[in-house]
C-alpha cells in the first residue's frame, strides 16, 4: 500500500499523542472490524479548543488521522472544529488509500464524540450541536481494511 509523505511523516512522529488530565470532553469511537480505537483529548475554554489530545490503537493511517485531525481543531471555537470532515482530513494528508478512509471517519467522529461529551458534561443537550452520533454497527460497513499491516 502506498501512502503519501505526509500520511508517514504523521504515522512516525505523530502530534499531540497523550492524555489530558484536565481534558473537559472525551470521545472514544472503535470500529470492531478491524480494532481501530481512537480516544480524543479536548481541553476546552470559553468555546475554544484550547488543547487536544489523542491516544489511537491502530494501523498507520489511523495514528496518522488522529495526528491531522488534532493539528486541524487545535485552537479552533468548537463551531469550527465541529465542520471539520473526514474528507479534510484525507485533503490534509494528501491523501489515503480507499481502503482506509474508514481511519479518517473514525476521527471525525471521535471528535464530534468528545464535544459532545463537554456539552453533556455542561449540562447541554450536545444534539443541536454535534447531531446525532454514528453508531459502530453503522460505521462498520465502511471498513475493508487489513489492519495487521
Amino acid at each position: 500500500m502506498i501512502y503519501s509523505a505526509k500520511v508517514m511523516e504523521h504515522f512516525a512522529n505523530p502530534r499531540n499523542v497523550g492524555e489530558l488530565a484536565d481534558a473537559n470532553g472525551i470521545g472514544e469511537v472503535g470500529n470492531a472490524k478491524c480494532g481501530d480505537i481512537m480516544k480524543i483529548y479536548l481541553k476546552i475554554e470559553n468555546d475554544t479548543i484550547v488543547d487536544v489530545r489523542f491516544k489511537t490503537f491502530g494501523c498507520g493511517a489511523a495514528i496518522a488521522t488522529s495526528s491531522m485531525a488534532t493539528e486541524l481543531i487545535k485552537g479552533k471555537p468548537l463551531s469550527e472544529a465541529l465542520k471539520l470532515t473526514n474528507k479534510a482530513v484525507v485533503e490534509a494528508l494528501d491523501g489515503l488509500p480507499p481502503v482506509k478512509i474508514h481511519c479518517s471517519v473514525l476521527s471525525e467522529q471521535a471528535i464530534k464524540a468528545a464535544i459532545a461529551d463537554y456539552y453533556t458534561r455542561l449540562g447541554i443537550d450536545p444534539t443541536p450541536f454535534v447531531g446525532k452520533l454514528d453508531s459502530e454497527e453503522e460505521h462498520e460497513h465502511g471498513c475493508a481494511c487489513d489492519c495487521d499491516e
